[in-house]
């Protein structure tokens, strides 16, 4: 989650050429958030996620293609039955004080993922054991078939399958580790971090590559500067003045009132970003308390939400911004059409046609507004708009996002909130918070009896495309029962510096294979 923040244009004026104030070698960056959170098993935080690539490394990794691809692991195979898989490492994987990676390090990193990542959850409920063979291999069985093992520890939604030494992998899934050791490209300076100021990672000597190009989080990860530098810098404006000076090369999120400016200077390059990439908005309804406990009048919002409306108040670029009808993330893997026929047309006037139809008697329906999320905020007051235009009785109780997610985890009290999230994280429905936590759901107390077993039969598919089918198959009973409407698909590109050559395009920042 992260702020879309509105800054005032005329402190563009305070970008001036400068030499920059750091090392030569070093490149710098501003990323969305403070690094707080250094154990990337123990948050979902987003920025914990991306520190944890910079630091450790995975045993597979997504390419820009979606594909899941080899990273650590150097071969692996699958018995006949579907229920033994053989794993072995490459060879030359060391960790940052100069130990060995081996397998029972990773056995014992993929347990404590296993308790703390949905995904990991579903793998470990069907594992019959793991275990290190030797050095270098290991082998996961399991009780039965799952079409999930790969893409499970080469997916990036967090909490990432990241690996660590095995004394550190055993400290508890909820209890945060406290020595930071990877065998990522960037090591962990303690000695350099100064919170509050900036964070120092330096180029690991001893990483070794993988062969292949760098293709998005796949391939070889070549480090070609002395060391990234993380500022802290809160304020996006300022950021953006130091990116101009030279004095910052990479910005994660540029503000969206300054991108125009941005665009016509030579020295910052801007990137946008597609499909998992993006973020993803939705309206989250209330399943449990009336009016919405009616999925009728839940089917009433299909016809009153007009998407396009939000991101334009939202005051996003076409190019920027675009209408997504799928709940898992257009532009991704299980993007399916199923059921958005009901979303077609929306309109104010079928909208009302639609809710005299049903039983609705008046209730208040509680718009939460988040007014310290811009993307939370503007898309309530939108919704909220449109629901008095259709007949509904709109309470806007106006609260900052903790207090939404406090009202949220109750039964009572609220009706609808606006919220976005990474594609990624949407584009399956077991990571899908919609649809992930069907009848157990505290972001919305929706059950539906009909997605569970989907859900166990999409986890147990072998091949993608019976995974495809099953989504969309799922997405059909959303759209039936309405449990949330998104609002639209949109990116907030990152700026960099143009001197920078080879930065790759991704929402989730990496640094290895570029150069200044």
């Amino acid at each position: 989650m992260f702020k879309l923040r509105t800054f005032i244009p005329a402190l563009l004026g305070l970008a001036i050429v400068a030499a920059p104030a750091h090392a030569a070698g070093n490149l710098v960056a501003v990323l969305e958030a403070e690094i707080v959170t250094l154990d990337p098993h123990f948050s979902t935080a987003y920025i914990s996620r991306t520190f944890g690539y910079m630091v450790f490394d995975t045993l597979f990794a997504k390419d820009s293609k979606g594909d899941i691809k080899p990273q650590m692991v150097q071969d692996w195979k699958v018995s006949a039955d579907g229920l033994t898989y053989t794993f072995t490492l490459r060879d030359g994987l060391k960790w940052h004080d100069g130990q060995p990676v081996t397998a029972a390090d990773c056995v014992a990193s993929l347990r404590r993922w296993g308790t703390r990542s949905a995904l990991g959850r579903r793998i470990f409920a069907i594992t019959a054991s793991l275990e290190p063979t030797d050095a270098k291999t290991f082998v996961l069985t399991l009780k039965e078939p799952s079409g999930l093992v790969i893409d499970a520890l080469g997916n990036p939604v967090s909490p990432v399958a990241f690996m660590m030494p095995e004394r550190i992998a055993k400290t508890p899934g909820d209890q945060r580790i406290t020595e930071i050791i990877g065998s990522g490209p960037f090591v962990y300076s303690k000695a350099d971090h100064r919170t509050g100021d900036r964070m120092i990672l330096k180029k690991f000597a001893d990483y070794l590559p993988r062969p292949e190009p760098a293709d998005f989080l796949a391939g070889g990860k070549r480090v070609n500067v002395d060391a990234l530098e993380i500022r802290v810098i809160p304020d996006g404006a300022t950021a953006a003045s130091a990116l101009q000076a030279g004095e910052v090369d990479f910005m994660q999120y540029a503000p969206f009132d300054l991108l125009p400016q941005l665009e016509k200077n030579s020295r910052v390059k801007l990137v946008n970003f597609t499909g998992g990439n993006m973020f993803a908005g939705a309206y989250r309804l209330n399943a449990a308390s009336k009016p919405f406990d009616d999925p009728e009048i839940r089917r009433v919002l299909w016809k009153l939400v007009d998407q396009r409306e939000v991101l334009d108040a939202l005051g996003l670029d076409a190019k920027y911004a675009t209408p997504c009808a799928t709940f898992f993330t257009c532009g991704t893997t299980y993007e399916s059409k199923a059921g958005t026929e009901a979303a077609a047309k929306p309109s104010i006037e079928a909208a009302k046609a639609a809710l005299k139809a049903t039983k609705y008697a008046g209730e208040p329906v509680v718009v939460m507004e988040a007014n310290d999320l811009e993307a939370p905020r503007v898309s309530a007051q939108v919704l909220a708009e449109r629901l008095k235009a259709a007949g509904f009785n709109v309470d806007l109780q106006v609260m900052d996002w903790a207090s939404v997610l406090a009202r949220r985890a109750k039964k009572e009290g609220w009706s609808v909130y606006g919220v976005h999230a990474g594609g990624f994280d949407l584009g399956s429905p077991l990571t899908n918070v919609m649809v992930a936590f069907n009848c157990a759901d505290f972001t919305g107390w929706q059950c539906d009896p009909r997605i569970t077993p989907l859900m166990e039969a999409f986890a147990k598919a072998p091949a993608e495309e019976d995974r495809k089918k099953i989504a969309g198959q799922i997405q059909s009973v959303m759209y039936d029962q309405a449990p949330a409407i998104p609002w639209g698909q949109f990116a907030q590109p990152a700026a960099y510096r143009a001197t920078l050559r080879g930065l790759i395009p991704s929402a989730i920042p990496v640094f290895w294979n570029v150069e200044k």
